[in-house]
Formats: C-alpha cells, structure tokens, sequence
C-alpha cells in the first residue's frame, strides 16, 4: 500500500496546519513538494487531483482529500484515538471546533490573501493602511475569541488552533501587533510553542514566509523605480 501522500509547500498557512495535525498524530507522510511560483499547481496531473489548483492535498491510497480543514478531520478521524480533542466527537464540542475552522477559512486566511497575494501577482509596493487596518480588525476578533478560554474552540488544542495560528502568525510577521493591545494572542502564541513540532511544522517556515514577502516587496520597488 502506498499510505499518505501529501502535496505541500510548507510557506503556505494551510500545509502548514495539516502538518502540525500530522506531527500532532505521529503520522508517517510522504511529501511532495509543489512549487507554486513555479506553476507546477497547474500542471494537469495536479489539477486533476484538485481542480481548484491549490495545496494541500491528501492522497491516502488512492482517496484524494482537498482542503487543510478537510484534510485535518480526516487524519483525525481515521487516525487519531477515540476522543481525540483535536477533533472531538462530542456534538457541542465539535461544533465549536467547526466554528474556529470557518473563522480561519472566512476571515483569518481571506484577510492574508487580500494583504499579500497583489504583492506576488502585481508590482505593488507595499502594504497599504486600508488592507492593515483590515488585518489588524482580524486580529481584535480572535482576540475576542480567545477571551474566555486559553484556545480557539475552548480549554483545549484542536485543530482549530492548526488552522488559525498558521494564519496569524504569517501575517505578523509582515503586519506585527503589539502584545500590550493583543495580550490573549500572545499568550495563545506562547502556549502553542511549548509544542515540541511547533518550531519544525510552523515557526520556520512562517519566517521564511515573512521573509519571501518582504524580498518580493523590495524586487517591487526596484523595479519601480528602474522602470
């Protein structure tokens, strides 16, 4: 049997979640890497795997999975133990799990995507005050979220946490918030790096996230003011 097979690129927030819910379960992955700027994701043996062009996906023997959020259910229940609260099976508790899943995926993630995608497809030069304003409104919101409890979807990590710090913690790097006016992300942050994957699955490679924006952002503007 071939076992799982995923197709990542470990600066993308999403890949990133799906590791740290592999790394979490103890899981043996083959990774193949798809160079996005390179255009491989269009490539037609990609796209037939998922026509929406975009990583992660999970090939688990021939049953492809798309989506870090679906990808991250589906590691988890078929291969974490009964009850994992990575991904409880208790009605409520799942629900809440569920909502800090669509939290990232129709807030989190939309907001880096509108910040930082027109620095890779165009020659914009910066940031704008609109668009970090519009992160920035993201950030207060998980602040919010996180007040009553010390993880996204309550007193416990799930994948919730997967999904949303791999987010947070691109666009800080880029966008950075004040611990002062955001002291539950912070303390959030701290907890999830006392992981002993956290560094491998996501700190490095959301530097090097932060670091491929910033060097695309100084390419932009040479080439403005050579032009």
């Amino acid at each position: 049997m071939a076992g799982l097979v995923l197709y990542t690129l470990n600066v993308s927030a999403p890949c990133r979640a799906v590791e740290l819910c592999i790394k979490a379960l103890g899981l043996h992955v083959d990774r193949k890497i798809v160079d996005l700027l390179a255009g491989e994701h269009l490539k037609p043996e990609f796209v037939k795997l998922n026509p929406q062009h975009a990583v992660p996906v999970l090939d688990d023997n021939g049953t492809i999975i798309t989506d870090s959020h679906a990808i991250m259910i589906y590691l988890v229940t078929m291969y974490g133990t009964n009850g994992s609260d990575l991904y409880p099976m208790e009605v409520v508790s799942q629900a809440k799990v569920h909502a800090g899943l669509h939290f990232n995926s129709s807030v989190l993630f939309p907001r880096m995507r509108f910040a930082f995608e027109p620095v890779f497809s165009s020659d914009t030069l910066g940031i704008s005050e609109e668009k970090r304003d519009y992160v920035d409104k993201a950030y207060q919101l998980l602040e919010d979220i996180l007040e009553n409890s010390g993880y996204v979807a309550g007193k416990g990590l799930s994948i919730a946490d997967f999904s949303c710090v791999t987010s947070i913690s691109s666009m800080m790097k880029v966008i950075p918030m004040e611990r002062e006016r955001y002291p539950r992300i912070y303390d959030w942050l701290d907890r999830l790096k006392t992981l002993p994957y956290y560094e491998e699955a996501n700190g490095g490679p959301a530097e090097l996230h932060g670091a491929m924006v910033a060097k695309k952002l100084q390419q932009n503007l040479k080439n403005a003011k050579q032009s």
